[in-house]
């Protein structure tokens, strides 16, 4: 084969298939084309496909037509497959699928029911009732059943089979044995009556019919294929949910005009007008007013942020406040809710390696199922039974083995779940992440912006006698106005909190790494390191001394400030945990964790900051590229290691852990590295998305032992006479419903309150 990199992708919407063999199928073709590298997903009836040079879309078409199915570009389909309905919406391929599908299930069960109680009560098998069933039953077979008929014809001409080819057979099978046995045998005589069993009687089989059966059996897999089609489409209403979001329309500033125009014609840096109740149009930054935002319905965040000038602000999210002016900052795809939109896709596009074992499974055991119903029917023939049971048996291995349910297994309940985490805020970024949130046992939590908030914030001010603090918040808070320091600014932030509007500095001078100065109400203010103080000839008072030292024991940073020639206070300034941080680590502990906590930070700061939060081991003056190596030591020791960290520094750690959980509110290198994305930047939805993962998780391997277990157990049964076709049927049906249920079970996950 042909070394050909990939060098772009497409994602194709495939019509036609029918169970999990279908897409196995497909995939296969389309791996075969020399350089292409395809995955297809029967959930999501999408095929995504690496194309390398000199391949062309039309290639990988025609690939897909020829082993008889349809696709298109997903970019193309919408508009092309859609149709106004009567309700001005658009009716899709899949609506008129499941339209489709619900027509055939409600008449073929109207007239399945008189077939079905005819054949089980004999009370009621009036003279020449067999043929009265023959009436309502051929319809079922014929019309109802076409779409496995068809299927399974298209199958024969490619020389393939699929579940549609066993369950086609196994019906086919019972209505021509019933033709025969009405038209040749005996079962057309006045008079005749049968009774029902579980199991096969034995007999000459000439007085046998097997119409219930053929009925009853097209109607249960239509009730299960209606259920699955209709599940399908729930399981991705998250998705095209959150992609609905986005706000139509925006008011952009032109020449201090609002002019209303749609939002894709947004650029970098355009400015737009956002009233209450209305959706921020994109990413930005707010330029002008205060207000509320609303991010629930894309963070999962319950309460609302107050945001102000020079607050980012994200697209989606609603103005539940004043009127603000945001300069845009990213537009298009290039936006938070596009690329939440893109990871939630290609996560659910993937599959996990027990999906890929489950579709070979189902790609090759039509084939076993169909020669182990001949060899029943050879073994009964053989053993001298009559042509009825012989018949009757290898129908009920047909019916039996058919894993319908099969290839939804996975794919259901991952649709399901990475749906409801986007919901949440939890991005889950493709199926191979399931596993690894089962096995971890250790997680090492990056402190600043994970565990605090990553912004320095004022937390104390420590006077001398005969001093207020209001004066000192004034004073030192108008200096530090005019600083670019993030120690100014949170001094600054916190003083115009307390006291209101700052005073105005003048002769303002900065030392870099030092300290600040300047006239602030006619008084020369000094503020910053003791070092700076002494070239001020400002001696430190004890008190202050005392305090200063017991914040730098803490991690904290004391800035030293006074005026007129002496110093007055202490004002201490920290990164702040935060609020949620220790019910976090609480809940990353009863899920069986041990949390480390990794720091750049002195053994002080850092261990002051896991008190508060309850964690005992700490990582302390570690250096950005030494993170990599302590995740790699605690590997080496045989923890299995998720970390959470939101900075460009922790982007190799991210990947080297066996599960990368990033911040959303951290650097771009940092969520491109990691397995799950927690997009509120709470620390509580880590414990969360490992909640949600495990249980995903479980939801599948439940499904796969439901979908595949009861074939196992039936097979001897059926093969031995001792079941009935139409409870082989019922039972295959009832796999299906089960399936596609508990996968979406878990739309009711609930996040940490």
């Amino acid at each position: 084969m042909t070394d050909l990199a990939p060098k772009s992708h497409v994602d194709l919407d495939v019509e036609g298939m029918t169970c999990a063999s279908c897409a196995a199928r497909i995939e296969k073709r389309l791996n075969r084309i020399d350089g292409v590298q395809a995955t297809v997903n029967f959930a999501t009836d999408r095929a995504s496909v690496d194309l390398p040079d000199g391949v062309a879309v039309d290639e990988v078409l025609a690939a897909v037509e020829a082993t008889g199915y349809h696709a298109r570009p997903v970019a193309s389909s919408s508009n092309a497959e859609s149709t106004p309905s009567d309700e001005g919406g658009e009716v899709t391929t899949a609506d008129r699928e499941l339209r489709s599908l619900r027509d055939r299930l409600v008449v073929s069960s109207l007239l399945t029911l008189p077939v079905l109680v005819m054949a089980m009560v004999p009370a009621l098998q009036f003279d020449n009732w067999q043929w009265v069933s023959l009436t309502l039953a051929s319809p079922v077979v014929v019309w109802g059943a076409y779409p496995f008929h068809r299927a399974a014809w298209l199958n024969l001409r490619h020389g393939a089979a699929t579940m549609d080819t066993l369950i086609s057979l196994g019906v086919s099978a019972a209505y021509l044995w019933s033709l025969y046995a009405l038209f040749i045998g005996e079962a057309g005589a006045t008079g005749m009556t049968m009774t029902f069993d579980l199991a096969l009687t034995r007999g000459s089989g000439q007085h046998e019919i097997y119409l219930e059966v053929a009925a009853a059996v097209t109607v249960f897999i239509l009730a299960g294929r209606y259920f699955e089609t209709r599940a399908k489409r729930q399981s991705g209403a998250a998705l095209k949910a959150l992609l609905e979001l986005g706000a139509k329309e925006v008011a952009v500033l032109r020449d201090g005009v609002e002019h209303l125009e749609p939002v894709d014609s947004l650029t970098k840096g355009d400015r737009f007008v956002v009233r209450p109740g209305e959706k921020v149009a994109t990413d930005g930054v707010v330029v002008e007013g205060t207000s509320a935002i609303d991010a629930s319905l894309l963070t999962g965040e319950s309460v609302p942020v107050e945001v102000g000038p020079g607050a980012t602000v994200t697209g989606a999210t609603v103005n539940a406040g004043g009127r603000l002016v945001v300069e845009a900052t990213r537009v298009g795809a290039d936006t938070q809710l596009a690329r939440i939109g893109q990871l939630v896709t290609d996560a659910q596009s993937g599959k996990a390696p027990i999906q890929r074992l489950a579709d070979r499974v189902s790609a090759v055991f039509v084939p076993i199922v169909i020669a182990l119903s001949v060899a029943t029917l050879g073994f009964w023939l053989g053993w001298g039974e009559d042509t009825a049971t012989a018949f009757t048996a290898a129908v009920a291995v047909l019916i039996i083995a058919c894993p319908c349910a099969l290839g939804l297994a996975t794919p259901t309940a991952l649709l399901v779940g990475t749906g409801r985490g986007a919901q949440l805020g939890i991005l889950i970024k493709g199926p191979e992440v399931l596993e690894s949130t089962r096995r971890v046992d250790t997680v090492v939590l990056d402190k600043t912006g994970t565990v605090t908030t990553g912004a320095m914030a004022l937390v104390d001010v420590v006077v001398v006698d005969g001093t207020e603090e209001s004066d000192v918040l004034r004073l030192v808070g108008g200096l530090e106005d005019a600083s670019e320091h993030p120690i100014g600014r949170a001094i600054a932030a916190a003083a115009r909190e307390r006291v209101g509007e700052l005073p105005g500095v003048e002769a303002f001078q900065a030392t870099r790494g030092l300290g600040v100065q300047g006239v602030v109400d006619g008084r020369a203010v000094v503020a910053g390191q003791a070092r700076f103080m002494a070239d001020w000839s400002l001696t430190v008072p004890p008190m202050l001394a005392v305090a200063k030292e017991a914040a730098e024991g803490l991690g904290q940073t004391a800035v030293l400030a006074g005026w007129d020639g002496q110093l007055r206070a202490v004002l201490v300034v920290a990164d702040t945990v935060k609020l949620t941080s220790a019910q976090a680590i609480t809940e990353l502990r009863d899920l069986g964790l041990t949390p480390f906590l990794l720091t750049g930070d002195s053994r002080e700061a850092a261990h002051a900051v896991a008190r508060s939060v309850g964690i005992d081991d700490v990582l302390a003056e570690v250096l950005p590229e030494d993170k990599l190596k302590q995740i790699r030591s605690l590997q080496e020791d045989g923890r299995v290691v998720a970390m959470v960290g939101d900075g460009v520094n922790d982007a190799a750690a991210l990947a080297q852990a066996d599960l990368g959980l990033s911040m959303g509110t951290g650097s771009d290198a940092a969520i491109e590295a990691s397995d799950l994305t927690l997009v509120r930047g709470d620390l509580r939805t880590a414990g969360d998305a490992i909640r949600l993962s495990r249980r995903t998780l479980r939801t599948i391997k439940g499904n796969l032992f439901w979908a595949f277990a009861y074939n196992v157990a039936a097979l001897p049964l059926a093969a031995a006479g001792l079941l009935n076709p139409l409870i082989a049927g019922a039972a295959m049906a009832f796999s299906s419903v089960f399936v596609v249920s508990n996968s979406l079970r878990l739309r009711t996950f609930k996040a940490t309150q």
